[in-house]
């Protein structure tokens, strides 16, 4: 029952989730986002400010490899010695590195230029989708997922709950503010990692249910 019900919920944000990247991915190709994308970066780029863009810095920062490197490194070691989570390190890992595949081949499958407006850092590479935004939304989703049971109280489930969507909210919005990505970019990479974190959650819980399944039909043959 349990296996199903996350089937059914996998399967609606599947859903949700290739659908909106189909329609990202198709608007951007016929030209029809820029009016969009143009919008939306000027409002967030007229609040520039000296004080605003090392916020905006720090934020995406923390939405870099180098960092997402060392917390998952952190995060390994805590699911490992303190929560004892060691099948938990297989949902974690296939989850941030099929991220990052992921994100490299469609890159190089949609091959869209990085905007060519105000940019206050200077980047290479594609642009859509963003790899900031999939790494972001893969990382705290699957910590939410993994946390969720170990947190006894509804207000704190709120708290991690909020807490993973204001990081991952900020640092999509750093990029758009420090021009390195059109806004599309950022939709796009929440709906990609929103379908891969789905699909390997899924995957993950149907091989747990299976490994538990078996662990109790050997008990009960001994018994």
């Amino acid at each position: 029952m349990i296996l199903r019900a996350y089937m059914i919920i996998a399967f609606i944000i599947s859903f949700v989730s290739v659908s909106g990247f189909s329609l990202i991915s198709l608007l951007i190709n016929d030209q029809k986002i820029i009016r969009f994308d143009t919008a939306v970066t000027s409002m967030i780029q007229g609040l520039e400010s000296p004080f605003l863009t090392e916020v905006m810095k720090f934020f995406t920062f923390i939405g870099s490899a180098p960092f997402v490197i060392i917390l998952s490194i952190f995060l390994l070691f805590f699911l490992y010695n303190v929560l004892h989570h060691r099948l938990e390190l297989l949902l974690f890992i296939a989850g941030i590195t099929g991220s990052v595949i992921l994100n490299g081949l469609l890159k190089q499958i949609f091959q869209r230029a990085r905007p060519d407006f105000l940019r206050l850092i200077e980047i290479g590479g594609y642009s859509f989708p963003s790899g900031h935004a999939m790494n972001t939304f893969t990382v705290y989703g699957i910590i939410s997922f993994l946390l969720w049971r170990h947190i006894p109280k509804i207000w704190g489930k709120s708290i991690l709950l909020l807490f993973s969507m204001c990081m991952i909210l900020a640092i999509g919005t750093s990029r758009i503010y420090l021009g390195v990505h059109y806004p599309s970019d950022i939709i796009g990479g929440y709906f990609a990692s929103g379908f891969w974190i789905t699909t390997a959650i899924l995957f993950f819980q149907f091989y747990k249910e299976k490994r538990y399944n078996k662990k109790y039909l050997r008990k009960k043959e001994i018994i």
